[in-house]
């Protein structure tokens, strides 16, 4: 409807086919914490547990992820969400970078 109360006499959006089961979503990004020789792993689990709000069991889960197989993913969302944790990782002095997820 217009401003005015008349009915708008613009054409429909015209419908996309897509093939029946196919969803768009856009590919979320995650942030990665890297392993480092400088940081204690508790202090590690103290970030991910203050930054992220994470339960102390996960946050030293993803410590021992980072330390043992030098990553961890520790967060997931939109690109700007990720670029914000991966500068405040790097304002704890945690080596962090962000890529998109994989499927």
């Amino acid at each position: 409807m217009r401003h005015d109360g008349d009915v708008s006499t613009a054409p429909a959006p015209a419908e996309v086919d897509r093939p029946e089961g196919v969803v768009l979503t856009q590919v979320p990004w995650v942030t990665v914490v890297w392993n480092d020789p400088v940081n204690l792993m508790s202090y590690v689990s103290w970030v991910f547990r203050t930054y992220f709000g994470h339960s102390a069991r996960k946050a030293n889960k993803l410590m021992m992820q980072v330390h043992e197989e030098g990553r961890a993913v520790v967060s997931d969302g939109s690109r700007e969400e990720m670029e914000r944790d991966v500068e405040a990782m790097h304002g704890y002095g945690l080596w962090a970078t962000l890529e998109k997820a994989t499927a």
